[in-house]
C-alpha cells in the first residue's frame, strides 16, 4: 500500500512537471537538418553539408524538417520525455534542445532561452533525487521488515536468533599439532608469527614487482625482474617445503589456501621452466599471471584484525543471500528476453542505428545483453526509439513479414516494454543487491559491544587450542583460560580477575560431564546466552521452559539430544554443573578469605592485649 501511495506521488508529480513542459516547449522543437534555416517553408531543397566538419569532404544532402524525438507536444509524449531525464541516460542533450528552442514552429536559436534549465534542475532535484531515492529506500526498508515478519511475535531478536543459529550449526575445528620433537619446531616456526609477517612482506614485494612491468621496458629492466621472480618462486618454494614438513601430506592439503598456494607456486616453476627451455617465446597464457592471484593470501592475514575480519564476514553472508536475488534477476531477463525476441526479432540489422549486428534480439543471447546494457542505463532510450513503430525500422529480408507496405517491424509496444523493464529492473531488483547488503551490513555500524555472529569464529578458533582432535570436549578448568583469551563481548579479557570470570561462569551453569569437562556447543550457547541475557531473568528452570519452548518453534528440526544439551529440562537437583562447581568453589574462596581475616583480626587484638598488659 504504502510503494503504491510513493508511485501515485511520483506519477502526479511528473504529470505536473509534463503539463507546464507542455506549456513551455509544445511546437518548438522542430529544427531543419540546414540549421541555417528556421521555418518549414524555407527547409526545402539541398545543401552542402561538410563531414566530420572536414572542408575538404563536402556533401550535399536534401533539407529535412524534422521532430525531436522526445518532445512536449502532448502530456503523454512530455511525460515520456520527462521519464527519460529521470533516469539520467541522455538528459543533456534534451537539456540543450530546450534552452536553443525558440517560437512554435521555428527552428532553434543556439542559447536562446538558458532560464528554461532551471526546471530540469528542479525536476531532476525533486524526481530524481527526492522521490526515486524514497522508493528505493522504501524498497529496502519493506525487504528488511518483510524478512522480520515471520519471528513478529517472536521473543528473541535477529541478533539473538543468528547467534543461537551459529551455536546450533558449530562445530569444533581440528587443530595439527606434532608430536615429533624435531616436527614440532618446524611447525611452531611455520605458525609462528615471525613467519607469517615474513611471508606478508615476501607477498608485498612480488605483487609490487609483478606490477612494475610496462610496454617497451628496457631489456636490462626486463632481467632484473626475472631474478626478482626467480627469487620470489625460491623463497616461496622453500615456504612450501617447510609447511609440507611440518603439517605433513594430509594436513597440508586438507588446508584450501595451502592447496592454493602449492598451485601458485607449481605455476611458477612451470613458468620458469619454460623461459628456460623457450626463452623467446610468448605463451598465449602467461602462468606469472596466476602468481598475481597469490595477494589474495593478504585477505587471510589480514583477517586476523577484529575490523577485517568482521568486515569478510558481512560479505560472505551477504553473498550467501546474493544468489536468490539473482535468480529473480535472472527469471525477469529471461521473461523479457523471450518477449524481445518475439517482438522485435524481425527488424533488419542496420548499421547507423541501435539495431546493428551487435545489438539485436534476433538470438536469445543477443537479446540479453541488450537487456542487460538497458538495465545498466547505456542509452536504452535509442534503443527503444529503434524498435518503435516507424518506416525507418525495417524489416529483415529473411524473416516472414516481408513488408510489403512499408512500415517498418517496429511496434509501439516498444514504449512500455523498455520502460517497465527499466523499472522493474533498475530501479526495483537491482536495489534488492543493496538490501541484502545493508541487511547484513548493519554489525558494522552498530554497537561493538554487543555480542554478534561475526564475533564467534574466533571462538572456535581458540577452542581448538585445547581441543586439537575436535573431539568436541576441553576439561572445565581450561574454560576459564580460554574466555579470558578472547576480548569482550564473547570472552571475559585477558584483564579479567580470575574471581569475576569464576562468577561469569557461575551464571553460565553449562552441565559437567563425569570425566570433568564440557561439551563444545554448550559452552559457545551458555556464553551467548549470558551475553546477551537470553532469558535469564527468574527461576532458571521456568526461563529454560521458556527458551526450549522458543527453540523448537523456531528451529524444528533441532535434534532432541541436543537441545537436552543446550537449555537441560528440569530435572535430577543433584546433577552436577559448571555453575554449581564454580558456586562451591567461590564459596570455598569466601570462607578461607574470611577465616583468614578472622584469623588476622584476632592476632591483632592479642598483640594489643598482651602489649596492654605489659
Amino acid at each position: 500500500k504504502t510503494i503504491g501511495n510513493i508511485c501515485l506521488v511520483t506519477v502526479l508529480l511528473v504529470f505536473m512537471f509534463a503539463v507546464i513542459g507542455v506549456q513551455l516547449f509544445k511546437g518548438k522543437f522542430f529544427m531543419c537538418s540546414d540549421r541555417s534555416k528556421l521555418h518549414a517553408g524555407t527547409c526545402k531543397g539541398t545543401f552542402i553539408n561538410f563531414m566530420d566538419n572536414d572542408i575538404n569532404q563536402p556533401v550535399i544532402e536534401e533539407r529535412v524538417w524534422e521532430r525531436s524525438d522526445f518532445n512536449y507536444d502532448n502530456v503523454l509524449k512530455a511525460m515520456l520525455t520527462l521519464f527519460v531525464v529521470s533516469t539520467f541516460e541522455g538528459w543533456p542533450g534534451i537539456l540543450y534542445v530546450s534552452i536553443d528552442s525558440n517560437e512554435v514552429d521555428v527552428g532553434p536559436k543556439h542559447n536562446y532561452r538558458p532560464v528554461v534549465a532551471i526546471f530540469y534542475f528542479i525536476y531532476i532535484i525533486i524526481i530524481a533525487f527526492f522521490m526515486v531515492n524514497i522508493f528505493v529506500g522504501f524498497v529496502i526498508v519493506t525487504f528488511q521488515s518483510e524478512g522480520e515478519s515471520a519471528f513478529k511475535h517472536c521473543e528473541l531478536d535477529k541478533n539473538q536468533r543468528n547467534c543461537i543459529e551459529f551455536a546450533l550449526n558449530a562445530k569444533p575445528v581440528r587443530r595439527y599439532i606434532p608430536k615429533n620433537p624435531i616436527q614440532y619446531k618446524l611447525w611452531a616456526f611455520a605458525t609462528s608469527r615471525v613467519c607469517e609477517y615474513t611471508v606478508f612482506i615476501a607477498i608485498m614485494a612480488n605483487t609490487i614487482s609483478l606490477a612494475m612491468k610496462f610496454y617497451q621496458q628496457p631489456k636490462l629492466y626486463t632481467e632484473v625482474l626475472d631474478v626478482f621472480n626467480i627469487l620470489f618462486t625460491v623463497f616461496f618454494t622453500l615456504e612450501f617445503i617447510l609447511k609440507l614438513g611440518a603439517f605433513r601430506f594430509k594436513n597440508y592439503f586438507g588446508d584450501p589456501w595451502n592447496s592454493f598456494d602449492f598451485v601458485i607456486v607449481l605455476g611458477s616453476l612451470i613458468d620458469i621452466g619454460m623461459a628456460t627451455v623457450n626463452p623467446g617465446s610468448d605463451n598465449m597464457i602467461s602462468v606469472s599471471f596466476f602468481r598475481l592471484f597469490r595477494v589474495m593470501r593478504l585477505v587471510k592475514l589480514l583477517s586476523k584484525g577484529e575490523g577485517i575480519r568482521t568486515l569478510l564476514w558481512t560479505f560472505i553472508k551477504s553473498f550467501q543471500a546474493l544468489p536468490w536475488v539473482a535468480l529473480l534477476i535472472a527469471l525477469i531477463f529471461f521473461i523479457y528476453g523471450v518477449v524481445g525476441m518475439q517482438v522485435f526479432g524481425k527488424i533488419a540489422l542496420q548499421e547507423g542505428t541501435e539495431i546493428h549486428r551487435n545489438n539485436n534480439f534476433q538470438t536469445f543471447p543477443q537479446a540479453l545483453l541488450v537487456l542487460f546494457r538497458s538495465a545498466t542505463g547505456e542509452a536504452w532510450q535509442e534503443i527503444m526509439l529503434d524498435c518503435v513503430n516507424k518506416p525507418q525500422a525495417q524489416c529483415d529480408p529473411k524473416s516472414d513479414d516481408k513488408d510489403l507496405d512499408g512500415h517498418g517491424c517496429g511496434t509501439d509496444v516498444a514504449y512500455f516494454y523498455f520502460i517497465s523493464f527499466f523499472v522493474v529492473c533498475s530501479f526495483l531488483i537491482l536495489n534488492l543487491f543493496v538490501a541484502v547488503i545493508m541487511d547484513n551490513f548493519d554489525y558494522l555500524t552498530r554497537d561493538w559491544s554487543i555480542l554478534g555472529p561475526h564475533h564467534l569464529d574466533e571462538f572456535v578458533r581458540l577452542w581448538s587450542e585445547y581441543d586439537p582432535d575436535a573431539k568436541g570436549r576441553i576439561k572445565h578448568v581450561d574454560v576459564v583460560t580460554l574466555l579470558r583469551k578472547i576480548s569482550p563481548p564473547l570472552g571475559f579479557g585477558k584483564l579479567c580477575p580470575h574471581r569475576v570470570a569464576c562468577k561469569r561462569l557461575v551464571a553460565m551453569n553449562m552441565p559437567l560431564k563425569a570425566d570433568g569437562t564440557v561439551e563444545f556447543r554448550a559452552t559457545l550457547f551458555a556464553v551467548i546466552r549470558t551475553s546477551l541475557k537470553i532469558k535469564m531473568d527468574g527461576p532458571i528452570d521456568q526461563c529454560n521452559i521458556e527458551l526450549r519452548a522458543i527453540m523448537r518453534k523456531i528451529w524444528k528440526r533441532t535434534p532432541e539430544k541436543l537441545l537436552d544439551s543446550l537449555v537441560p529440562p528440569p530435572g535430577d537437583e543433584d546433577e552436577v554443573t559448571v555453575g554449581k562447581f564454580y558456586a562451591t568453589f567461590l564459596i570455598q574462596d569466601y570462607f578461607r578469605r574470611f577465616k583468614k581475616k578472622k584469623e588476622t583480626r584476632l592476632a591483632v587484638e592479642r598483640m594489643e592485649t598482651e602489649e596492654d598488659g605489659t
